[in-house]
């Protein structure tokens, strides 16, 4: 069966899913098991574009009007990078946003996960520093302590066998960072410890790609005042179930949900792309609809609801948080870190909230394939019963 036999088959069994306006348990996963069919939908390629055409006809189909917003950027892509130790090149990739080049330099290990505060007191400067992934430690951070401590390349062993797939900085930094696969842990780590020297190649170089956030809203709603979004992209060898089909199936299970309601005449849904790559379509969309931007209430993002690890949590604008609590007492709150689309609205004035369920096992690696489809549905009904709180504290303001 080619792929575009599959889409159009797929499209037909939207229109017959979108015939009803109720939150309907069971349909979001089917949204999200047909995007991780499509494969790893990096941006820029075709699996990619055919995930925006189906978001976007699966909007058509809930009736609502849409719109391609494009959107160009230099992305970060691996030529062979690797590390060279006792003779032997072990393979890895360079993190986006990582700096080219080769260096070598004694190893040195940065205890547990590689937080910041995990540098203090630990000399790093004119070294490699060696770290771990895990310890729910954004990639970032692992560099940024790295910068400050004065060394001169990081390495991240990956806490799976395989290749460390899709490791984002989400800023350019004039590091050169390495992912290794876990396999190659009991080496590096015993290298560090003993302050052996290593050379780190680091061969990542720039290409132009082009992204597609996909908008729908209600005919003729151009000042809305709610905006729902979630990245539909993936990283590069991960089918992306988890990160992201469950938080951009949710986005179009809410906007099915609502399509019959006074609600809909109020909100935006945008599936944005790049977000693996720096939060690039949500940064655009700010940027290109900034007069729709500046009218916003408030903007919820939906990011990894579909693995209870550990249950739903809310980070972002205190505002917002104290809403989620009127809907539900219990609801877990996070310090946000600003690693998801939601980021871009804060950065732009906007009250912002991230609906997250914590990092599981198989983030950005192959075994991202599956969700729980209940999570899903939870998730999309909590949302709900947001919105209304959100919009209605909206419309009482003078």
């Amino acid at each position: 069966m080619t792929i575009q036999f599959a889409l159009r088959a797929l499209f037909a069994a939207l229109m017959l899913a979108s015939s009803a306006s109720a939150l309907e348990p069971g349909r979001a996963v089917k949204d999200a098991d047909a995007l991780v069919r499509l494969g790893p939908r990096v941006t820029g390629t075709p699996a990619g574009e055919n995930a925006a055409r189906y978001l976007e006809q699966a909007f058509q189909a809930a009736g609502y009007a849409t719109e391609i917003q494009t959107f160009t950027y230099s992305r970060y892509e691996d030529r062979d990078s690797k590390l060279v130790l006792g003779g032997r090149d072990l393979a890895g990739n360079a993190l986006q946003g990582a700096a080219g080049g080769r260096v070598t330099a004694p190893l040195v290990l940065v205890p547990n996960f590689g937080a910041q505060a995990d540098y203090q007191g630990l000399d790093v400067r004119g070294k490699i520093a060696v770290t771990r992934r895990g310890g729910d430690v954004p990639f970032a951070e692992k560099v940024r302590g790295a910068e400050a401590g004065g060394a001169v390349g990081v390495i991240v062993i990956n806490s799976q066998s395989g290749r460390l797939q899709g490791g984002t900085l989400g800023r350019d930094s004039h590091l050169p960072a390495l992912g290794l696969p876990g396999s190659a842990a009991e080496t590096v780590l015993e290298a560090a410890r003993r302050g052996e020297s290593a050379t780190l190649e680091s061969n990542a170089r720039r290409s132009e790609v082009t992204g597609r956030n996909v908008i729908a809203r209600l005919p003729g709603v151009q000042r809305p005042d709610l905006l729902l979004g979630g990245h539909y992209d993936s990283v590069p060898g991960a089918p992306g179930a988890n990160d992201n089909a469950s938080g951009v199936s949710v986005v179009l299970e809410v906007a099915r949900s609502l399509r019959n309601r006074p609600e809909a005449q109020r909100t935006w849904f945008v599936a944005f792309d790049g977000e693996e790559d720096g939060l690039r379509g949500s940064r655009a969309f700010v940027q290109q609809s900034a007069q729709v931007t500046r009218g916003l209430e408030a903007m919820l993002n939906f990011d990894m609801v579909g693995i209870n690890a550990p249950g739903l949590s809310l980070g972002g604008s205190e505002e917002l948080l104290r809403l989620a609590r009127q809907v539900d007492p219990g609801i877990g709150t996070f310090e946000d870190d600003g690693r998801s689309d939601h980021s871009s609205f804060l950065d732009a004035g906007v009250p912002a909230v991230f609906f997250f369920r914590g990092i599981d096992p198989n983030y950005h690696q192959p075994g991202d394939t599956v969700v729980d489809g209940a999570l899903l549905d939870q998730t999309a009904d909590f949302a709900l019963k947001l919105i209304e709180q959100v919009l209605a504290v909206a419309a009482a303001r003078p």
